[in-house]
């Protein structure tokens, strides 16, 4: 064998970038999979690994957000689509808040978003970030009246360049960049509320003991 046959990438490797070429959408490793004739997720993801290290210094690349992979334009070559960025719809200041407060706090119903934001919020408001497609129905709270409850998609992973959301900034990130003003310190105190009602519940069995 050849030099430059030992190099060819086999055939599930090719058919997988020619998949993830063709969908319009990102793909998951169980989709590409099924797609393929139910190939094995394990020789699936050696693929994927082999087609991202090729894939890794030149002018697209292909990267993992939440769970599915699909290929994307270089970041250091991201100034050549400005004209197309420019086009995307620009968020209002409550369409940016809701959008925030679903991605840390999902699945999280509109009643939910008000107590946090201070603030009634319009179902118009969320309706943006869905024709966006950065928000879903989520399903429905077990709880009476049974509220609908919202959450993020794997499409606001791709625009924001996440893998998932653990790589959301956490809220001292926020700050020391100066995206926080007083009004979203109410939007502070909601992100780590457990230790808040610790400190709370602690303090009140200290006055229990002490009467």
């Amino acid at each position: 064998m050849s030099e430059a046959d030992s190099n060819k990438p086999d055939d599930l490797v090719r058919a997988v970038e020619a998949t993830l070429f063709a969908s319009e959408d990102a793909l998951t490793v169980e989709s590409l999979a099924g797609h393929l004739g139910d190939a094995e997720p394990a020789d699936i993801r050696a693929a994927l690994r082999e087609l991202a290290a090729f894939y890794e210094a030149r002018g697209i690349q292909l990267v993992e957000r939440g769970k599915r992979w699909h290929f994307q334009t270089a970041p250091d070559l991201a100034h050549l689509l400005r004209r197309e960025r420019e086009q995307v719809r620009r968020l209002s200041r409550a369409a940016t808040e809701v959008l925030a407060i679903v991605a840390y706090h999902e699945p999280v119903s509109r009643a939910e978003i008000e107590s946090i934001r201070g603030v009634q919020t319009s179902g118009g408001t969320l309706d943006v970030l869905m024709e966006a497609g950065w928000v879903r129905i989520a399903g429905r709270r077990e709880v009476p009246g049974r509220p609908v409850i919202y959450a993020t998609t794997p499409e606001f992973l791709q625009h924001f360049g996440l893998t998932s959301r653990r790589d959301l900034p956490g809220i001292d990130d926020l700050r020391a960049a100066g995206l926080l003003d007083p009004v979203d310190e109410a939007y502070d105190a909601l992100v780590t509320p457990d230790e808040d009602v610790a400190e709370e519940s602690a303090e009140e069995t200290s006055g229990d003991h002490a009467a």
